[in-house]
Parts: structure tokens; C-alpha cells; sequence
């Protein structure tokens, strides 16, 4: 993994203390190569995007965190409402969101239920319940397992803890509705699509789902989500 310092940073991003390191996957250039080959519409997309890639913030309260805030709202409304959540504290950590004031969330667009799972989160990570040291040498589905224990945290927010902390290389998030529509307007001309039939192209990818999966996201909205 090679490590960037973030530049350009937006509002969310200016709530925050110290510069914020981004990292990106070593697999990234091998795994185009390979979805360019076996895919057609991965030979499409990926030259539209050549200059982005996947990048993570290397901070595992922020990512499930924000993975919470964007679930089942669009892109960039989930960014709205991070960037007005994240500008109530100093700086994101479990801690400083205990201290938060219920109101003050709701006031950021953060519905009660999010925030309840928020807190639920916190208190997790302030605990020590989990164990973020042990996750790097997990399989993708024992971390899953784990991560769905937690409040809140579902399969769709444990897979996108995968692609966007982890950078799990060969994550397929069928629960994603990005995802989906993605391949039914890139494979299907728009037509409705089942999860195996999302399987079954996805049978290309592998071993490179992740990447495939991001290229996908890009067709839909050409500006990078992070997490």
C-alpha cells in the first residue's frame, strides 16, 4: 500500500486537527490490468478514470462511522451529512462523539436511529469490545462476522468497512444498490438485475471485485466516495 497526503481538503475535512494520510492499495495497477482483459465494459471505464483510485483514511471509527451516515441515502447526501456531523466535534473519535448533544446531531440531518447506532459504535471502540489490531489478519467474512455484532452494522456497512479501511481487494457488496444499478445500466441496458445475475458478471472480476465494483460506482457518480 503506498501512502498520499491529502491535499485539497473540503470542509469536513478542515474540522480536523492534523493532515489527514490517505493510502491506496498496491494491487490497483495489477487489477486494472487484469478487469481491462476479462471485461469489456472494465476496458470502457477504466481509462475514464485513470487519474482516481481507491483510498483509505487508515481510521477504523471514522469509516464505520461514515458507512453508517450513508445508509440508504445517496452519495452526496451522505457527504452533506457527514460534513455538518463532523464539523460538531474537534475532531472524530469515539470519545468526542459520547460528548456530543442528541439535538446537535439531529440538527446535522443525522436521523435518531443513526444516532443511536453512532453512539452504539463509540462506545464499542471507547470500550475496547472490538479489536481493530486483530482485523488486518482476519478473513473478509470473519470480520464481517464481528462487525454485524455491533449495532447498526449490517453486512452492506461491514463490506464497505472492507473496500474502503481494509481495501480488501475482492469485495462484492450485492447489497449495494449503486452497485446494482451500475451493472443493470453497464450490462444490461438499464434492465432490472438479480443478484445472480450480478454474480455472474461479477465472475469476471475476481480476483479484483473491489476494483471492478469502484469503476462501477464511478459510471454512476464520477466523484470518488471515502469513507
Amino acid at each position: 500500500m503506498k501512502t498520499l497526503a491529502k491535499t485539497g481538503p473540503g470542509s469536513a475535512e478542515l474540522t480536523q486537527a492534523a493532515a489527514v494520510q490517505t493510502t491506496v492499495p498496491a494491487y490497483w495497477q495489477e487489477a486494472c490490468a487484469h478487469l481491462v482483459k476479462r471485461d469489456r465494459v472494465m476496458k470502457r471505464l477504466i481509462p475514464q478514470f485513470a487519474q482516481a483510485c481507491l483510498q483509505s483514511r487508515g481510521d477504523a471509527f471514522v469509516t464505520l462511522a461514515r458507512s453508517i451516515v450513508g445508509q440508504q441515502i445517496s452519495v452526496k447526501a451522505a457527504q452533506s451529512v457527514w460534513d455538518r456531523f463532523a464539523g460538531l466535534p474537534r475532531q472524530v473519535t469515539p470519545r468526542s462523539v459520547l460528548k456530543l448533544k442528541v439535538d446537535d446531531m439531529r440538527t446535522a440531518g443525522l436521523s435518531a436511529r443513526k444516532i443511536e447506532y453512532l453512539v452504539d459504535l463509540a462506545l464499542h471502540f471507547d470500550s475496547g469490545a472490538v479489536h481493530v489490531q486483530a482485523w488486518e489478519a482476519m478473513g473478509d467474512e470473519d470480520i464481517i462476522t464481528e462487525l454485524v455484532a455491533i449495532r447498526g452494522i449490517g453486512r452492506w456497512t461491514a463490506e464497505m468497512f472492507l473496500i474502503f479501511h481494509l481495501m480488501r481487494p475482492n469485495v462484492l457488496p450485492l447489497d449495494d444498490v449503486g452497485l446494482i444499478n451500475g451493472i443493470s445500466r453497464n450490462y444490461f441496458s438499464g434492465e432490472s438485475v438479480s443478484r445472480s445475475e450480478a454474480r455472474e458478471v461479477a465472475g469476471a472480476w475476481a480476483p479484483y471485485c473491489t476494483v471492478a465494483t469502484w469503476y462501477i460506482w464511478r459510471s454512476l457518480d464520477p466523484l470518488p466516495v471515502s469513507y
